[in-house]
Protein backbone atom coordinates (compact mmCIF):
# COMPACT_ATOMS: atom_id res chain seq x y z
CA UNK A 1 0.00 0.00 0.00
CA UNK A 2 1.75 3.44 -0.98
CA UNK A 3 2.08 5.45 2.26
CA UNK A 4 0.14 8.39 0.60
CA UNK A 5 -2.45 6.61 1.48
CA UNK A 6 -2.26 7.04 5.41
CA UNK A 7 -4.69 9.28 6.95
CA UNK A 8 -6.11 9.62 10.41
CA UNK A 9 -9.68 7.69 8.96
CA UNK A 10 -7.47 4.98 9.87
CA UNK A 11 -8.51 5.15 13.42
CA UNK A 12 -11.80 5.70 12.61
CA UNK A 13 -14.29 3.20 13.82
CA UNK A 14 -17.27 5.05 12.37
CA UNK A 15 -20.33 2.56 11.06
CA UNK A 16 -18.79 -0.70 13.36
CA UNK A 17 -19.94 -2.23 16.56
CA UNK A 18 -17.97 -3.12 19.21
CA UNK A 19 -19.05 -5.16 22.26
CA UNK A 20 -17.15 -4.86 25.73
CA UNK A 21 -17.56 -6.97 28.50
CA UNK A 22 -18.03 -5.47 31.80
CA UNK A 23 -18.10 -2.27 29.67
CA UNK A 24 -19.86 0.16 32.14
CA UNK A 25 -17.77 0.59 35.21
CA UNK A 26 -13.98 1.19 35.46
CA UNK A 27 -11.62 0.28 33.16
CA UNK A 28 -14.11 -0.86 30.86
CA UNK A 29 -16.27 2.27 30.45
CA UNK A 30 -13.44 4.36 29.22
CA UNK A 31 -12.85 1.69 26.99
CA UNK A 32 -16.77 1.89 25.71
CA UNK A 33 -16.75 5.62 25.85
CA UNK A 34 -13.46 5.45 23.81
CA UNK A 35 -14.83 3.46 21.29
CA UNK A 36 -18.19 5.25 21.11
CA UNK A 37 -15.95 8.95 20.64
CA UNK A 38 -14.00 6.91 17.87
CA UNK A 39 -17.36 6.46 15.95
CA UNK A 40 -17.96 2.54 16.86
CA UNK A 41 -21.98 2.06 18.07
CA UNK A 42 -21.51 -0.49 21.50
CA UNK A 43 -22.94 -3.09 22.97
CA UNK A 44 -22.31 -4.22 26.76
CA UNK A 45 -23.22 -7.12 28.44
CA UNK A 46 -22.79 -6.65 32.22
CA UNK A 47 -23.84 -8.31 35.65
CA UNK A 48 -24.04 -4.56 37.32
CA UNK A 49 -27.40 -2.91 36.30
CA UNK A 50 -26.80 0.20 34.57
CA UNK A 51 -28.15 3.39 36.00
CA UNK A 52 -27.84 5.25 33.01
CA UNK A 53 -24.80 7.28 33.59
CA UNK A 54 -22.43 5.39 30.58
CA UNK A 55 -25.51 4.93 28.49
CA UNK A 56 -25.83 8.92 28.45
CA UNK A 57 -22.28 8.81 28.08
CA UNK A 58 -21.92 6.90 24.75
CA UNK A 59 -25.09 8.19 23.28
CA UNK A 60 -23.99 11.67 23.50
CA UNK A 61 -21.11 10.61 20.85
CA UNK A 62 -24.02 10.11 18.36
CA UNK A 63 -23.57 6.21 18.64
CA UNK A 64 -26.28 3.72 19.23
CA UNK A 65 -25.92 1.93 22.91
CA UNK A 66 -27.20 -1.28 24.67
CA UNK A 67 -27.07 -2.56 27.88
CA UNK A 68 -27.57 -6.38 28.56
CA UNK A 69 -27.61 -7.05 32.63
CA UNK A 70 -26.60 -10.65 31.89
CA UNK A 71 -24.01 -12.69 33.17
CA UNK A 72 -21.49 -14.24 30.35
CA UNK A 73 -20.28 -16.74 33.27
CA UNK A 74 -23.87 -18.66 32.20
CA UNK A 75 -23.63 -21.59 30.02
CA UNK A 76 -25.18 -19.98 26.55
CA UNK A 77 -24.97 -16.65 27.52
CA UNK A 78 -21.78 -15.67 25.55
CA UNK A 79 -23.59 -17.00 22.14
CA UNK A 80 -26.88 -15.32 23.01
CA UNK A 81 -25.05 -11.91 23.90
CA UNK A 82 -23.34 -12.04 20.27
CA UNK A 83 -26.60 -12.70 18.19
CA UNK A 84 -28.51 -10.24 20.21
CA UNK A 85 -25.82 -7.80 19.22
CA UNK A 86 -25.79 -8.72 15.50
CA UNK A 87 -29.38 -9.03 15.63
CA UNK A 88 -29.97 -5.26 17.28
CA UNK A 89 -27.16 -3.65 16.13
CA UNK A 90 -26.65 -5.61 12.63
CA UNK A 91 -23.49 -7.09 12.97
CA UNK A 92 -19.67 -7.15 15.00
CA UNK A 93 -16.74 -5.77 13.99
CA UNK A 94 -14.92 -5.69 17.57
CA UNK A 95 -14.78 -7.39 21.16
CA UNK A 96 -12.93 -6.51 23.91
CA UNK A 97 -13.08 -8.84 26.83
CA UNK A 98 -13.03 -6.81 29.79
CA UNK A 99 -14.60 -8.50 32.55
CA UNK A 100 -12.63 -9.72 35.46
CA UNK A 101 -12.52 -9.68 39.06
CA UNK A 102 -9.71 -10.41 42.01
CA UNK A 103 -10.19 -11.87 44.67
CA UNK A 104 -7.22 -12.08 47.27
CA UNK A 105 -6.22 -14.34 49.89
CA UNK A 106 -2.49 -15.51 51.53
CA UNK A 107 -1.42 -18.78 49.28
CA UNK A 108 -2.57 -21.44 52.14
CA UNK A 109 -5.93 -19.93 52.47
CA UNK A 110 -6.27 -19.29 48.38
CA UNK A 111 -8.54 -22.39 47.96
CA UNK A 112 -10.58 -24.18 45.12
CA UNK A 113 -14.08 -21.45 45.47
CA UNK A 114 -12.04 -18.37 44.98
CA UNK A 115 -9.58 -20.29 42.23
CA UNK A 116 -13.08 -21.15 40.34
CA UNK A 117 -14.74 -18.27 40.23
CA UNK A 118 -11.62 -16.53 39.37
CA UNK A 119 -11.17 -18.50 35.96
CA UNK A 120 -14.99 -18.63 35.48
CA UNK A 121 -15.00 -15.26 34.59
CA UNK A 122 -11.68 -14.15 33.73
CA UNK A 123 -10.84 -16.94 31.72
CA UNK A 124 -13.56 -19.23 30.82
CA UNK A 125 -15.70 -16.74 29.84
CA UNK A 126 -13.17 -14.94 27.90
CA UNK A 127 -12.99 -18.23 25.90
CA UNK A 128 -16.23 -18.45 25.17
CA UNK A 129 -17.13 -14.45 24.23
CA UNK A 130 -13.94 -14.75 22.01
CA UNK A 131 -15.15 -18.39 20.49
CA UNK A 132 -18.79 -16.78 19.58
CA UNK A 133 -17.17 -13.70 18.46
CA UNK A 134 -15.12 -15.42 15.69
CA UNK A 135 -18.44 -17.31 14.63
CA UNK A 136 -19.53 -13.93 13.39
CA UNK A 137 -15.98 -12.46 12.25
CA UNK A 138 -14.47 -15.14 10.05
CA UNK A 139 -17.78 -15.11 7.31
CA UNK A 140 -17.49 -11.64 7.62
CA UNK A 141 -13.67 -12.15 6.82
CA UNK A 142 -12.46 -9.08 9.29
CA UNK A 143 -12.80 -8.61 13.15
CA UNK A 144 -10.49 -7.37 16.38
CA UNK A 145 -10.54 -9.49 19.56
CA UNK A 146 -9.05 -6.95 22.53
CA UNK A 147 -8.38 -8.97 25.74
CA UNK A 148 -7.13 -7.15 28.75
CA UNK A 149 -3.94 -8.84 30.12
CA UNK A 150 -2.62 -7.27 32.93
CA UNK A 151 1.07 -6.41 34.55
CA UNK A 152 0.41 -9.93 35.86
CA UNK A 153 0.10 -11.54 32.31
CA UNK A 154 4.02 -11.29 32.55
CA UNK A 155 4.95 -11.37 37.01
CA UNK A 156 3.76 -13.86 39.62
CA UNK A 157 0.84 -12.00 41.56
CA UNK A 158 0.84 -12.04 45.71
CA UNK A 159 -1.82 -13.17 47.34
CA UNK A 160 -4.02 -14.23 44.00
CA UNK A 161 -2.30 -16.97 42.18
CA UNK A 162 -5.76 -17.20 39.92
CA UNK A 163 -4.91 -13.65 38.92
CA UNK A 164 -1.76 -14.23 37.74
CA UNK A 165 -2.69 -17.52 36.50
CA UNK A 166 -5.50 -16.26 34.57
CA UNK A 167 -3.90 -13.37 32.91
CA UNK A 168 -0.79 -15.52 31.94
CA UNK A 169 -3.74 -17.63 29.86
CA UNK A 170 -5.52 -14.95 28.70
CA UNK A 171 -2.10 -13.68 26.52
CA UNK A 172 -1.95 -17.50 26.13
CA UNK A 173 -5.99 -17.63 24.32
CA UNK A 174 -4.36 -14.33 22.68
CA UNK A 175 -1.51 -15.53 21.26
CA UNK A 176 -3.47 -18.92 19.76
CA UNK A 177 -6.86 -16.98 18.89
CA UNK A 178 -4.35 -14.59 16.48
CA UNK A 179 -2.27 -18.23 15.15
CA UNK A 180 -6.07 -19.19 13.42
CA UNK A 181 -7.62 -16.45 12.97
CA UNK A 182 -5.36 -14.43 11.24
CA UNK A 183 -5.80 -15.78 8.02
CA UNK A 184 -9.26 -14.46 7.88
CA UNK A 185 -8.27 -10.88 8.53
CA UNK A 186 -8.98 -10.92 12.22
CA UNK A 187 -6.43 -9.39 14.85
CA UNK A 188 -6.48 -10.66 18.13
CA UNK A 189 -4.29 -8.39 20.80
CA UNK A 190 -4.16 -7.99 24.48
CA UNK A 191 -3.99 -4.85 25.96
CA UNK A 192 -1.97 -4.95 30.04
CA UNK A 193 -2.68 -1.98 32.19
CA UNK A 194 0.13 -1.26 34.08
CA UNK A 195 -0.99 0.37 37.62
CA UNK A 196 -4.10 3.12 37.11
CA UNK A 197 -5.89 4.70 39.44
CA UNK A 198 -9.69 3.21 39.70
CA UNK A 199 -11.53 2.34 42.59
CA UNK A 200 -10.10 -1.05 42.94
CA UNK A 201 -6.70 0.65 44.01
CA UNK A 202 -8.14 3.35 46.39
CA UNK A 203 -6.70 1.17 49.20
CA UNK A 204 -3.22 0.71 48.08
CA UNK A 205 -3.18 4.18 47.20
CA UNK A 206 -4.62 6.00 50.76
CA UNK A 207 -1.77 3.97 51.97
CA UNK A 208 1.25 5.67 51.94
CA UNK A 209 3.49 3.08 51.87
CA UNK A 210 2.37 1.21 49.44
CA UNK A 211 1.27 3.82 47.21
CA UNK A 212 5.46 4.57 47.26
CA UNK A 213 5.60 1.36 46.58
CA UNK A 214 3.88 1.29 43.52
CA UNK A 215 4.92 4.91 42.41
CA UNK A 216 9.13 3.79 43.09
CA UNK A 217 8.56 0.90 40.20
CA UNK A 218 7.22 3.14 37.94
CA UNK A 219 10.03 5.57 35.64
CA UNK A 220 6.85 8.17 34.77
CA UNK A 221 6.25 8.45 38.86
CA UNK A 222 2.60 8.62 38.74
CA UNK A 223 -0.12 6.21 38.81
CA UNK A 224 -1.99 5.36 35.13
CA UNK A 225 -5.77 7.34 34.65
CA UNK A 226 -8.20 5.58 32.64
CA UNK A 227 -7.66 8.67 29.92
CA UNK A 228 -3.80 6.98 29.15
CA UNK A 229 -5.50 3.67 28.27
CA UNK A 230 -8.29 5.19 25.64
CA UNK A 231 -6.23 5.60 22.83
CA UNK A 232 -4.42 2.40 23.07
CA UNK A 233 -7.93 0.59 22.68
CA UNK A 234 -8.83 2.61 19.70
CA UNK A 235 -5.79 2.04 18.09
CA UNK A 236 -6.13 -1.77 18.74
CA UNK A 237 -10.03 -1.70 18.00
CA UNK A 238 -9.34 0.42 14.32
CA UNK A 239 -7.44 -0.29 10.77
CA UNK A 240 -4.42 1.59 11.81
CA UNK A 241 -3.51 -2.05 13.72
CA UNK A 242 -4.21 -4.00 10.65
CA UNK A 243 -0.72 -5.82 10.93
CA UNK A 244 -0.80 -6.00 15.18
CA UNK A 245 -1.56 -9.34 15.53
CA UNK A 246 -0.56 -11.71 18.55
CA UNK A 247 0.75 -9.03 20.22
CA UNK A 248 0.15 -7.61 24.00
CA UNK A 249 0.53 -4.02 24.58
CA UNK A 250 1.47 -2.98 27.90
CA UNK A 251 0.37 0.82 29.47
CA UNK A 252 2.15 0.65 32.61
CA UNK A 253 4.51 4.41 32.55
CA UNK A 254 7.68 1.86 32.37
CA UNK A 255 6.67 -0.28 34.77
CA UNK A 256 7.89 -3.72 33.69
CA UNK A 257 11.54 -2.13 32.77
CA UNK A 258 12.44 -1.20 36.17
Amino acid sequence: MDIGKFSLDFFSLANKVAMVTGGNSGLGQAFSLALAKAGASVYVPTVIKEDGATKSLLTDEGVKAIFNVTDITQKGVPETVVKDCVEKLGRLDILVNCAGICLEDPVLDFGLEKWEAMVAINLNAAFEMSHQAARVMVPQNSGKIINVCSMFTFLGGLRSPAYAATKHGIAGLTKAYCDELAQYNIQVNGLAPGYFATAITTVTRENPVTNQRVLDHIPTNRWGQRLDLMGALVFLASPASDYVNGHILTVDGGYLVR
